[in-house]
């Protein structure tokens, strides 16, 4: 009956009418990951009930009923879809509500819309989107196909009384539809050529750099995209798998190349996009492809205006997300095809699970995936416990035996497809910044020991020591299909040099390196750093450096802890914060210019501002000339992290790279505030606040200031 795992709950309107309310509910609940929130519960228990009512005439119809439906790779999920007379019915309920309100509406026709621009078994079908308020005390009486002229209907609405009547209006208005195929619910992944060809207008239109705020030289670029081009098409000739490995310092333009890879080979100089030769950007950043995803629908949404044109700006949004999306609903998505349990360690596909496509197989439509900071992908063992727990998106993805780490996975699942595939890896240097992260070397163990049909190609700075602890050369030592390529590394012009510089000073800074103090005596005429112990002076610095729409805002790490005393609170998580912090202008509170909410490493990772104040907590101090790395412990004190086991000494390396994300993220200048912490005693002769003693910080301002850091 529930043999997918897209949706909470799937069955046949016979069996779902039979069956006792409270035991559908048990199914919903049961299938849902972590606890089931009382709204949630609450609106089930209605739409349970509604629906029975409603279907309690069609019992001898062969029509399915789901709920709960995950789109696949959205992220989206429909409360409920009907599957009747070969007609796709996408059904949102707002429980309790007597009135109908234009944001409810605009959901429930996007849901249509991506089931028809994104799921495969919808592309041809009448699709039909019903919002019911459930006390609302009218109904829709019209009909109409929507202006897109898809076979998409018009939002239908009405409250609970009136759906069984639209459901009748509906099968008298589209007779005879042939049946919607049996495996609609474990339907591929498949954009239509228009949501394609849309992308492809978007991207045209929009300069791409003004976002990631790259400094690559763009000769250097074209060779990378050309050589990586080269690759793709070697690969299609000979029919082979082969993964490419870029490399660049911040700021080099290494999500410019993926998004520009991504739309080139999916067009490959044509007008059309070319059948079956698509291309993915996948990043597991959530506000990075947040932040892209509406910073480019929202330039592609003004300029249809300003050209006259009729758009909405969920239809920008859609048409982005065809070519940048979560690598973790990418992940997830092949994960729901395999035989599970896993069975001696080894990933098959389950045939039941999944639909065999002519040109992929088993695998996603796209031959070419881009990971960007594929250093990020997460160890055998984070990933492990993960999927032993439960999956994610409210699906209980239980998988208790999952035998590879991410980068295995990832490539295994390119190795799906019966054809060719690249990938391309995109590499930050030093920059794993959460537990479990697994830096470069897993992708090289799994190229090593389970895919040695796959051709290598490398960027020679992978052997530099930031990946993979400098050990590439060593992993790769006896591997034969690898090539070697200049053209894989990110340089930046002479004329925009700073990104090179300023990596290789925080490299330096960081490391206690002897060339810190003559790296920053070389870019500090035209990038500014500069060092101060008191927030104020540091926000008058920053406001004193912006013109016109240039951005500010205050960074500090996920450890810090004692920033409310300088009046600054954490963007609180949530893609949809971080968007507003980078993308809203100076005269919203939300924006990061105000210098009120802090961004950390978590949200600020392949993003730049203009300028930025870097606010140097308790938890990463020089002291006897080495960095020591404290934790919080929430209420009175910080407890030091002993690099004494491998898992502590990877936490330590964390901290450590979550300051050279920091320091890397302003494109024209920073400021760092150390601050003087709490010099002051009660009366009793006890420290006002034992959190914040001036010995935390005075070692960290004292190292700085001797690299020759300039005090405001």
């Amino acid at each position: 009956m529930n043999n997918s795992t897209r949706c909470l709950y799937n069955n046949s309107f016979k069996n779902f009418i039979t069956e006792n309310e409270n035991s559908v509910l048990g199914i919903l609940c049961d299938h849902y990951h972590g606890d089931v929130p009382t709204t949630s519960r609450e609106a089930w228990v209605g739409e349970i009930a509604i629906m029975k009512q409603v279907l309690s005439g069609y019992e001898d119809t062969d029509g399915r009923i789901i709920f709960e439906y995950d789109i696949p790779r959205l992220g989206k999920r429909i409360d409920v879809v009907l599957l009747l007379k070969g007609i796709v019915l996408c059904v949102e309920f707002k429980v309790g509500e007597t009135q109908i309100r234009e944001a409810d509406v605009d959901q429930v026709l996007d849901y249509a819309l991506d089931l028809k621009n994104f799921h495969r078994f919808s592309q041809d079908r009448i699709i039909v989107p019903i919002l019911v308020a459930t006390n609302y005390l009218s109904a829709s009486s019209d009909i109409k196909m929507s202006v897109y002229d898809d076979r998409v209907v018009n939002p239908l609405v009405t409250g609970k009384a009136g759906i069984a009547n639209i459901l009748s209006k509906v099968l008298d208005r589209f007779p005879g539809e042939s049946p919607v195929d049996d495996r609609w619910v474990i339907s591929p992944y498949a954009p239509t050529p228009t949501i394609v060809e849309a992308a492809r207008t978007l991207y045209e239109n929009h300069s791409v750099e003004d976002i990631t705020r790259h400094e690559a030289d763009k000769v250097s670029t074209d060779k990378t995209i050309a050589y990586i081009l080269d690759v793709i098409q070697d690969s299609k000739k000979y029919n082979k798998k082969s993964i490419c490995f870029v490399t660049g310092v911040p700021g080099a333009g290494k999500t410019l190349v993926g998004l520009d890879v991504a739309i080139r080979q999916t067009y490959q100089g044509q007008d059309e996009p070319v059948p079956d030769e698509g291309a993915v950007y996948l990043s597991g950043n959530g506000p990075l492809v947040a932040v892209l995803t509406e910073a480019l629908a929202q330039d592609n949404y003004k300029k249809c205006h300003e050209r006259g044109e009729r758009k909405k700006l969920t239809d920008s949004r859609r048409e982005v997300s065809k070519s940048i999306q979560i690598i973790h609903r990418y992940r997830d998505n092949m994960l729901a095809k395999i035989k599970n349990p896993v069975e001696n360690g080894v990933l098959e596909i389950d045939p039941e699970k999944a639909v065999k496509m002519a040109a992929s197989g088993f695998g996603e439509v796209e031959h070419v995936a881009i990971f960007d900071e594929a250093q990020r992908s997460w160890t055998h063992k984070r990933l492990a416990d993960y999927l032993k727990r439960g999956g994610t998106y409210g699906n209980k993805l239980k998988v208790p035996n999952f035998p590879m780490s991410e980068a295995a996975f990832l490539i295994w699942s390119l190795d799906q497809r019966e054809d060719w595939a690249t990938i391309i890896c995109l590499v930050g240097g030093g920059q794993e910044i959460n537990t479990g992260e697994a830096g470069i070397a897993e992708w090289i163990k799994a190229l090593n020991e389970q895919f040695t049909h796959w051709s290598i190609h490398i960027s020679p700075k992978l052997t530099d020591p930031e990946y993979a602890e400098g050990k590439v050369n060593e992993l790769l030592a006896d591997n034969p299909n690898v090539t070697y390529a200049e053209e894989l590394h990110l340089g930046v012009s002479l004329r925009s040099y700073r990104a090179e510089k300023l990596s290789a000073f925080v490299h330096a800074l960081l490391s206690f390196d002897d060339s810190a103090a003559t790296l920053y005596n070389e870019i500090k005429d035209k990038y500014p750093i500069k060092l101060t112990r008191d927030m104020d002076k540091a926000r008058e610095w920053l406001h004193s450096k912006v013109r016109g729409s240039e951005r500010t805002g205050v960074l500090v790490t996920k450890e810090a802890a004692r920033f409310k005393p300088l009046a600054i609170h954490i963007l609180p998580s949530g893609d949809e914060n971080a968007v507003h912090w980078f993308l809203e202008d100076k005269v919203d509170i939300r924006s990061s210019n105000y210098l009120e909410d802090a961004a950390t490493e978590i949200q600020v990772q392949g993003l730049e501002l203009d300028y930025t104040c870097l606010l140097w907590d308790a938890d990463m101090r020089y002291e006897d000339g080495k960095w020591h790395f404290y934790k919080f412990n929430g209420n009175t004190k910080w407890n030091e992290q002993i690099a004494n086991t491998e898992s502590k000494r990877e936490q330590c390396n964390y901290m450590l790279n979550a300051y050279r994300v920091l320091l890397t993220r302003a494109r024209a200048g920073m400021v760092i505030c150390v601050p003087f912490g709490n010099p002051n005693k009660t009366v009793s002769g006890f420290w006002e606040d034992s959190t914040r003693l001036p010995e935390y910080y005075d070692g960290t301002y004292n190292y700085l200031k001797s690299i020759g850091i300039e005090e405001i």
